[in-house]
């Protein structure tokens, strides 16, 4: 899990282009956040909390996937999530290697990153998902801000997670580029 590219959203550009780059801001914290640990440090708690950096990882994979591909397309969950409860891969990533974890999350990455793509080549972030509620739709930009939500919630335990560790923190992977 140590090949982490930082990701600095654009200074100036479109609306699509910086609420995108700060998603990928967001997304390079959390990869930073969990990387160059083993499956130890991954399952390690903080307090009360079950909640771990491994099942962070496996979380956003299945939030991208939630939100980037079947509330964006209208199709239905792909595997592993078409057979398991939500909720199930909180206390399943225990049982991942970090390799299948990033694997998984990178891999989900990806495919929203193409979903978005694709989807942006048909219309603007104004286009409606396939989610709402009473015949009211939301739009590709409330899943975008949703997920930068999501990942910002997220990226909050996995600071805290990671201290307990190793004493790693700050927002930002040294020796980024400061553009």
């Amino acid at each position: 899990m140590d090949a982490i590219t930082f990701q600095e959203p654009p200074i100036v550009g479109t609306e699509t282009e910086q609420l995108l780059g700060i998603l990928d801001r967001t997304r390079s914290v959390l990869a930073w956040k969990c990387g160059g640990l083993d499956a130890a440090g991954l399952r390690t708690t903080l307090g009360p909390s079950a909640v771990t950096l491994g099942g962070l990882l496996k979380h956003m994979a299945r939030v991208e996937a939630d939100s980037f591909l079947w509330k964006l397309s209208g199709s239905r969950p792909t595997p592993p999530w078409d057979t398991v409860e939500w909720a199930w891969e909180w206390g399943s990533a225990a049982d991942d290697t970090p390799e299948e974890l990033l694997t998984l999350w990178q891999a989900a990455v990806e495919r929203s990153r193409a979903s978005v793509a694709e989807a942006l080549t048909h219309g603007d972030l104004n286009q409606p998902v396939h989610i709402g509620n009473d015949g009211e739709h939301a739009n590709r930009r409330r899943l975008v801000l949703d997920m930068i939500d999501e990942y910002a919630r997220h990226n909050g335990h996995a600071d805290l997670i990671r201290e307990s560790i190793d004493g790693l923190v700050g927002e930002d992977p040294p020796g980024r580029d400061e553009g």
